[in-house]
């Protein structure tokens, strides 16, 4: 059964009911801010973060564009959940043209500029000592606010994802986006930390967005939080996880183009053909429709379940046989991580970027082909005949722990 917990109270962006004073102790008052509080690796990461400072002592607003998501009710006890409210796009371009006079955004209605009026009255307001914005479109947008808010917060961004995967995915979808690498080039380097997640998040922003290698710092997110473990143990009502029923193949992500379920679908009816398996998908999204047809099409309807997004992953994780990814591509897909504390097995493309970096190129569980299908049906097959030693992958997931990672962001935060 899901905890139940109340809801914490949102805080307008309103200059009138923003604090005005600062507490005479040595906390300081930092500001965490992501579009939404949807139920992605990112937005969990950003809400381990803001329990971990908080936890710390220091006053946490978590800064939200929408108040919306899977994930609301999980905001940390003491957490102020700031949402911001949308302006006009007339209003917005004034103001980011005040930040970027050269008019190159002007071409652009970039996602999120709405929220820029309302983010520099919040930093003019509340003036946190230190920012950190994490997302691309909500990173600019960050930029630009702290520019015309004229304030000495701190501001640190940090990219989640392979940032030309990423435009490349948004060009197909919308015009002007094209624009967005030399956007990200000429105004990144204006913070005073860039972060990247992954090893290969930070090349590939370096080498697109021309950002000197040197300036962009490589934090993982934090993932392994103490009660992961606990969580995975609590009781998992989904029948097929019963002892005596097949072994469970067990994916999680948003049911999108980047998770590219159809090839793990793929996979899956080609070990079907083979032994009697399960497959069970966590997550939602606009591509449930499409997937769903496959799994007929495939034959394997009655042996695949998409019960949508849980607000416990863990007691599954904990229970599969194994745990594919399938992505295109990734930034550090925590979902990886995440299994290899609960000691599940894991198979995974070997896409940018982040798997080959946890599984250390392999080491600690199978890299395949990205759309490669055959190969993930071999590599799923001979993980359930061969699974690993449970307790090793606990230990590589040590190293991803929060209370390092914890430190690491603090460290570079706070100066």
């Amino acid at each position: 059964m899901r905890d139940q917990k109340t809801a914490p109270q949102v805080q307008a962006a309103d200059p009138k009911a923003l604090p005005t004073d600062r507490s005479a102790n040595d906390s300081r008052q930092i500001a965490l801010a992501i579009p939404t509080v949807a139920g992605g690796g990112a937005e969990r990461a950003m809400l381990n973060l803001a329990a971990a400072f908080s936890a710390r002592g220091h006053r946490v607003d978590l800064v939200v564009c929408r108040a919306k998501g899977e994930l609301r009710n999980e905001v940390p006890n003491g957490v102020k959940l700031v949402e911001l409210r949308r302006g006009t796009w007339t209003w917005s371009r004034l103001r980011v043209l005040a930040a970027d006079p050269t008019g190159l955004v002007s071409l652009l209605r970039p996602p999120l500029l709405r929220y820029l009026p309302d983010l520099v009255r919040y930093l003019r307001r509340a003036r946190p000592q230190v920012l950190l914005s994490a997302l691309t479109n909500l990173n600019l947008v960050a930029l630009w606010a702290r520019r015309v808010a004229g304030v000495p917060t701190r501001l640190a961004v940090c990219e989640q994802n392979t940032v030309s995967h990423e435009v490349q995915a948004e060009s197909n979808k919308r015009r002007g986006w094209r624009f967005f690498l030399p956007l990200i080039a000429r105004t990144y380097p204006r913070a005073d930390a860039i972060i990247a997640v992954s090893a290969g998040v930070a090349d590939d922003l370096s080498i697109r967005a021309r950002i000197p290698r040197e300036r962009i710092l490589t934090i993982h997110n934090p993932v392994v939080t103490p009660d992961l473990e606990e969580k995975s143990r609590l009781l998992c009502a989904h029948p097929w996880f019963a002892s005596s029923s097949p072994p469970v193949v067990l994916a999680v992500g948003r049911l999108a183009a980047q998770k590219d379920f159809p090839t793990l679908l793929r996979a899956f009816a080609r070990l079907r053909r083979l032994r009697p398996a399960r497959l069970v998908v966590l997550g939602e999204g606009e591509e449930r429709t499409r997937l769903e047809a496959l799994a007929h099409e495939l034959g394997i309807a009655a042996d695949v379940a998409l019960p949508g997004f849980v607000s416990n992953p863990y007691t599954y994780i904990g229970r599969a046989a194994v745990l594919a990814l399938s992505s295109v591509y990734e930034g550090l897909p925590s979902v990886v991580i995440e299994a290899l504390a609960c000691g599940c097995p894991v198979v995974s493309t070997d896409c940018p970027s982040g798997p080959a970096e946890i599984l250390d190129d392999g080491a600690y569980g199978a890299l395949v082909p990205v759309g490669d299908d055959a190969a993930m049906a071999d590599a799923i097959r001979a993980t359930l005949d061969a699974p690993p030693e449970r307790n090793r992958l606990r230990a590589r997931a040590a190293l991803f722990s929060a209370e390092s990672k914890v430190e690491q962001y603090l460290r570079v935060l706070l100066g």
